[in-house]
């Protein structure tokens, strides 16, 4: 009896022992919690559409670290970390007996340290509180700092962790950090040397970079394919299939695409959430590298701006404000795109597009291009020549400036303003200044994105969405609107996709418009398909002249360049809505054959120049041609005055096409006489009479 009451009072007095243990610490554990903040300090990420990373930002205390989840990480890579570092990870508590017994006694037979006992637990307390020494008292803390881990972290947030905080050398911290610097890829597919690479440089980070000591580094990847084939989680063959791949002794730097809407997404940031914007990554790519060659080749100090939108949903899916972000020479930091610069000649598709509207005008209606002044204001065209009578679907493609005002002046300014105010852009007018013809030809400000905007129109049937990135506040104003009524737009689009590609470009099936502001400061082009519309802008940030600068020469390229890179698939133009003609020039009624107001709101054919005359041959020549000859040369004929374009007669046989131009070839059938007559646009005729031997 008194040994078990001796027995009693032991066990009661180790049960109380035990309590009072427990609750001691307990109580400390409560009092002494591991550092866990509820989010890690990491680098704030910028993504695509998709989730793919556009851009990250530094810490404050300048690592690359950002945040990862299991699933964003390879599975045979997380096999691969947890065999190699802590087998039993899925079964202790964050402390693994076993492991600490065969390295106690690895030590003790050895003289030194052979392999740790150190569970990922462990490591992770060691990472969110380094340690001060390698000492024993500091073993034991981050043992017990793993008890208290694993007392408030779930199995998978310890890895996630872990992942996230992982040292990789230099600035790098976390899986995905290092996968990006020395892959150039996320760690979704890594391959089995990648994974064995990145199991091992946690250990040694610095000595084992590989961009610094690529043998070491090499060496060390090849011991972890050795362990996983011992440990069986790798057949030989394919730890020696990988063991034969090269590692790449470079540090790439992280993605950083889409600088401008990137930075203009900070104010945005909420810690530990990613940022994301409409832009699809892979086009952004593409855009990038092709402002970047253009720059390069246009020469210092310019700029390149793009912008690339999907027309019925409104997202922009790529947008590059400058060539190059950092290139100062060039003003890189300044996003073009939303600079308010002169539009040129891009403006007059909507010009032409609402005399359409209003029933003035028909594609085959001819205009006169020719000197005119509208009160002081006297428009001249880009190569100060004039084509005479021309078709409206000629005057819009050859972008002539004197049609495009005349046809304005009949729509009206303010009506074309109120178009575009109507369709959310509201170009700047100079100060005080009420819209006057001026502005058909650039003289009125506008951003890329605005210009944008309103081919977005021209893309979807005549109707715009104010186009938007992810970077405008959340209540910030949206509208849709109509910009041209569906007849009237098929007819743009139609005369616009007339329009021939710059030289070298390949055919993609869009329609575009290019501009050339005053004074060579701003080139512009502006295409689009049946879904999407990129504009580009060509300059200087600080407005300077660039002599030869031009929307068709300079821009235009970049354009269709621009499409190519983007790889997106092109996107058929609208077909002719039901109802709509394009009637052939002599099936109009006369009032529209020819364009032209007067002041009873009549169409008018008024004739202000001479009537052509035929200045060679003189009449009554006598040409040697030598006709007999079978290298027999053509005769020029010249004249002056007259309405271009002009049709050519020799003895009353019209010959090929029509010219504008007041030059042509004859070549006579033989020798003798013959008649030769010109007739202009306005029917008048002059005739001479020569000899041809």
């Amino acid at each position: 009896m008194k040994i078990l009451r001796k027995l009693a009072i032991g066990a009661a007095g180790g049960a109380c022992l035990l309590a009072l243990s427990t609750a001691s610490l307990w109580e400390l554990d409560r009092a002494f919690p591991p550092p866990l903040p509820a989010e890690l300090t990491v680098s704030t990420e910028v993504q695509d559409r998709d989730g793919q990373l556009l851009r990250a930002f530094a810490t404050p205390d300048g690592y690359w670290r950002l945040e990862t989840r299991l699933d964003q990480v390879d599975k045979q890579f997380i096999d691969m970390l947890v065999t190699y570092e802590d087998k039993r990870f899925w079964d202790h508590e964050g402390v693994d007996v076993l492991a600490l017994a065969r390295a106690a006694g690895q030590f003790a037979t050895s003289g030194h340290i052979v392999s740790g006992g150190s569970t990922l637990s462990m490591q992770l307390a060691r990472l969110i509180e380094p340690r001060e020494s390698r000492s024993l008292g500091s073993k034991i803390k981050q043992m017990l700092r793993a008890i208290q881990i694993e007392r408030r972290l779930s199995k998978r947030e310890i890895l996630e962790r872990y992942l996230t905080l992982a040292p990789y050398g230099g600035n790098l911290e976390g899986v995905r950090a290092a996968s990006l610097a020395y892959f150039g890829k996320e760690p979704k597919r890594l391959t089995v040397s990648e994974s064995a690479l990145l199991v091992a440089l946690p250990q040694l980070p610095e000595k084992r970079r590989p961009d610094r000591n690529l043998k070491i580094a090499h060496a060390a990847r090849d011991r972890v394919l050795t362990r996983m084939v011992s440990s069986g989680l790798l057949a030989e063959r394919e730890a020696a299939r990988a063991a034969l791949d090269d590692v790449a002794g470079l540090r790439r730097t992280l993605p950083a695409l889409a600088a401008h809407a990137a930075y203009a997404m900070l104010p945005k940031a909420v810690p530990g959430q990613p940022l994301q914007l409409t832009i699809r990554k892979s086009v952004q790519e593409g855009l990038e590298q092709v402002a970047r060659d253009a720059a390069a080749k246009l020469g210092p100090r310019l700029s390149v701006a793009m912008v690339l939108a999907d027309s019925r949903t409104a997202d922009i899916l790529g947008e590059v404000g400058s060539a190059n972000f950092f290139d100062a020479s060039r003003a890189g930091w300044i996003d073009m795109t939303k600079i308010v610069r002169s539009p040129g000649s891009t403006l007059k598709p909507f010009i032409y597009g609402l005399a359409f509207e209003q029933g003035l005008v028909a594609q085959e209606t001819l205009i006169d291009d020719s000197p005119v002044d509208f009160s002081g204001y006297r428009p001249k065209n880009f190569d100060m020549g004039y084509q005479g009578d021309v078709s409206i679907r000629q005057a819009l493609q050859l972008s002539l400036n004197v049609p495009a005002i005349r046809v304005l002046d009949a729509v009206g300014p303010t009506r074309l303003m109120a178009r575009f105010h109507q369709a959310g852009v509201r170009p700047v007018l100079p100060v005080n200044e009420a819209p006057g013809l001026a502005i058909g030809l650039g003289g009125v400000g506008i951003t890329l994105r605005d210009l944008v905007q309103l081919y977005t129109g021209l893309a979807n049937g005549g109707k715009t969405h104010t186009l938007h990135d992810g970077t405008e506040p959340a209540n910030a104003e949206r509208t849709s609107a109509t910009i041209l009524d569906g007849q009237a737009n098929w007819q743009i689009i139609d005369i616009l996709s007339g329009v021939k590609p710059p030289e070298g470009a390949l055919q993609r099936g869009i329609a575009y418009k290019t501009g050339t502001s005053y004074g060579y400061r701003d080139a512009w082009s502006v295409g689009f398909d049946g879904r999407y519309v990129l504009g580009v802008w060509v300059g200087r940030p600080d407005a300077g002249a660039v002599p030869g600068l031009s929307g068709y020469v300079s821009a235009a390229p970049i354009l269709f360049e621009g499409f190519v890179r983007s790889g997106l698939a092109t996107v058929p133009l609208p077909g002719r809505p039901p109802g709509v003609i394009s009637p052939r020039r002599e099936d109009l009624p006369v009032t529209l054959a020819r364009f032209g107001a007067g002041s009873d709101g009549l169409v008018q054919a008024t004739v202000t120049e001479p009537a052509p005359t035929i200045i060679f041959p003189p009449d009554g020549a006598r040409i040697d041609l030598d006709t007999n000859s079978a290298d027999a040369s053509p005769l020029v004929l010249k004249l002056q005055g007259g309405r271009a374009p002009f049709r050519w007669l020799a003895n009353g046989k019209p010959l090929a096409g029509i010219d504008r131009r007041r030059t042509a070839t004859w070549q006579p059938d033989g020798a003798g006489y013959s008649t030769l007559t010109v007739i202009d646009a306005a029917g008048r005729a002059a005739s001479v009479k020569v000899f041809v031997e």
